[in-house]
């Protein structure tokens, strides 16, 4: 895996950015659809989880070999790493989680999707006509980006792969703190009824695999664009 892939800036398209999709793809091209989508010049950026939860979880790989798409590594990517690899897993907890497809496929099917889910980075960062974008799926566990990216030049520590695809203590404690040397963060994991600010860290994650409101968000004016609710 490499802990950070840096994407250079759309010079013909729009950069878009969406919350978790959660084996929701159906939905999600329908919202993509209706903000005029081009995938000949646009591109769509994932904060991750884009599988588990929903009917259409097998389409991640086919999602993941498309040009135009780029995802981060989300925790529930990083549970059907844990369970090929042989690391420690509650099982139950990840079948309730919505992994039990996962859980049921074969080992060789298994290992496919782990070896796609493997190649996403734990952050993304684009250049936009404004300054630097970020993505993460959860959170970033320092004030400074470049000190994430000096973390993540080499082989992340578990505290900062945890923080990264875990942790809502920004939410939960309302920490308006921004994240410097971005233009702004963007991140998922935690569902909200709306997208939620603080300092600049966006929370997109607005259940788009629960109510089907996808929500999505040009990178270069930070403008949500309208979607069907």
């Amino acid at each position: 895996m490499s802990a950070r892939v840096q994407v250079r800036a759309n010079r013909r398209g729009r950069d878009i950015a969406v919350g978790d999709v959660h084996g929701h793809f159906q939905r999600l091209q329908q919202a993509l659809d209706a903000v005029g989508f081009d995938p000949a010049i646009d591109r769509l950026f994932s904060v991750g989880d884009l599988v588990d939860r929903g009917p259409d979880s097998e389409q991640a790989l086919a999602w993941l070999d498309q040009p135009w798409f780029h995802a981060v590594q989300g925790n529930h990517e990083a549970l059907a790493i844990a369970h090929v690899r042989g690391h420690w897993l509650d099982q139950a907890m990840y079948r309730a989680s919505g992994g039990g497809w996962f859980l049921d496929l074969d080992a060789q099917a298994q290992a496919r999707f782990v070896a796609a889910f493997e190649q996403m980075p734990l952050a993304l960062e684009l250049q936009t006509p404004e300054g630097l974008v970020g993505l993460l799926h959860a959170d970033c566990p320092f004030a400074h980006w470049q000190t994430l990216c000096e973390h993540l030049a080499g082989e992340p520590s578990a505290d900062v792969q945890e923080v990264c695809q875990w942790s809502r203590r920004r939410l939960q404690q309302g920490d308006t703190g921004e994240v410097q040397g971005l233009r702004a963060l963007i991140v998922g994991h935690t569902t909200l009824r709306e997208v939620k600010v603080l300092g600049n860290v966006w929370h997109l994650d607005t259940g788009g695999w629960a109510s089907g409101h996808f929500s999505l968000l040009d990178l270069a004016s930070l403008e949500l664009l309208q979607t069907p609710r």
